[in-house]
């Protein structure tokens, strides 16, 4: 299994405690993720963040319906959490997240290791394509919320 990794930071002018508090309330999730996909959270809210949590998604992937189940393996408040698929569209993703003060803001980082079937067609038609629109769209918003700019 070929394991692709993504790796993203972003400073923001705001302080560790309230970026973390966004990335806290798994509401904030739909707002991060491109309209593009359909995105929505099937698990009842509030969601309580801690390691264990479960939380279903319901998204449309090139047109086709996707179920998605992830599982917060690791929750460290202030500092860090990892997301990681049960059920859905790869063979492994693995997602982690940083938050570090730094010049006065945050420096948050993103760390994505993932798998998918048919690599070697699926990757690169696919995959790697919707992944970085993603996470640029991510970026963007992240960018438009906390600083005003986009």
């Amino acid at each position: 299994m070929k394991i692709h990794q993504l790796n993203d930071q972003l400073w923001l002018p705001k302080p560790v405690g309230e970026i973390f508090d966004f990335f806290a309330d798994a509401r904030n999730l739909q707002l991060l993720t491109p309209p593009f996909l359909g995105f929505r959270i099937l698990t009842p809210m509030p969601v309580e963040m801690k390691p264990g949590t479960i939380i279903d998604y319901k998204l449309r992937v090139h047109g086709l319906p996707i179920f998605w189940r992830t599982e917060i393996s690791e929750w460290e408040p202030g500092r860090r959490f990892v997301d990681q698929q049960l059920r859905g569209p790869y063979r492994l993703w693995h997602h982690e997240h940083t938050f570090e003060p730094r010049d006065g803001g945050t420096l948050v980082s993103d760390k994505v290791r993932y798998a998918v079937l048919l690599d070697p067609i699926i990757h690169p038609l696919f995959v790697k394509p919707d992944v970085q629109r993603i996470f640029s769209f991510r970026r963007e918003k992240m960018l438009e919320l906390f600083t005003g700019d986009s």
